[in-house]
């Protein structure tokens, strides 16, 4: 059986003297892995980059083999990637969520479309930053533990919400939080689309969205910790506050 799809290379590894396995996450088949002979070769090792956009021509005998695949580029995201150390930390934390988090072989189409768009956006310091923390969103979304961030959990007030429940993933007002505000978890107006998400705002909504990932999605995945290189990335961009 076989299957053509385009997608997002995420990790590749070396299997025996001369092939590699990959990990891509393509749109209409997921994260799906797969055997490149000739990966480690030196015509085709430049192309299994992570970031890069591929076409893959996956094959195997039955459904649950490992299968190969056949790749050709469509698009190379190496310059971007290594235009900086935020572009690079940036490429590596959203490759390796993805790794992390994404089911085998079930489709995403709505995260991997946002993901195109992200890694698109590699190299463009000033936007990445706010991007990532809005795909983070879109992520949790994605995964069934998306934020409620439309009314007070407490009062169902929609203005004046400045804090996150660790528990519910709902807003809080000022007024709704009370004493319990020193528990919450902060709500910059970044983390629901309003204002112009200075680098500060866009910290303290990485360390939002960094939490329900740690303490809600990784266990529901089997008490795995996140993958360090989304702590490298955070670590990163907070040096330019």
């Amino acid at each position: 059986m076989d299957w053509r799809d385009h997608g997002i290379l995420l990790t590749t590894r070396r299997h025996g003297e001369t092939a590699a396995i990959i990990e891509v996450f393509t749109e209409d088949h997921g994260r799906h892995a797969g055997v490149v002979r000739g990966g480690t070769s030196r015509k085709v090792a430049p192309i299994l980059q992570p970031g890069a956009q591929l076409d893959v021509l996956w094959r195997a005998r039955l459904e649950e083999h490992l299968g190969t695949f056949q790749v050709e580029p469509l698009r190379s995201r190496a310059a971007a990637a290594f235009s900086g150390r935020m572009a690079l930390a940036g490429l590596n934390a959203a490759v390796a969520l993805l790794s992390f988090c994404l089911p085998e072989r079930e489709p995403h189409p709505a995260i991997y479309k946002q993901t195109e768009q992200l890694m698109d956006l590699l190299g463009q310091d000033e936007i990445w930053p706010l991007a990532y923390l809005r795909w983070e969103l879109a992520l949790l979304e994605e995964l069934g533990f998306g934020l409620d961030l439309s009314a007070c959990a407490v009062t169902g007030a929609t203005e004046g919400l400045v804090y996150v429940s660790p528990k519910t993933g709902r807003a809080v007002s000022a007024e709704g939080a009370g004493e319990w505000a020193d528990k919450l978890l902060p709500l910059p107006p970044c983390l629901r689309g309003q204002g112009t998400a200075p680098d500060a705002e866009i910290a303290s909504g990485l360390k939002t969205t960094g939490y329900f990932l740690e303490n809600h999605l990784a266990p529901s995945l089997g008490h795995h910790p996140l993958p360090v290189a989304r702590a490298r990335f955070v670590e990163q961009f907070t040096r330019r506050l």
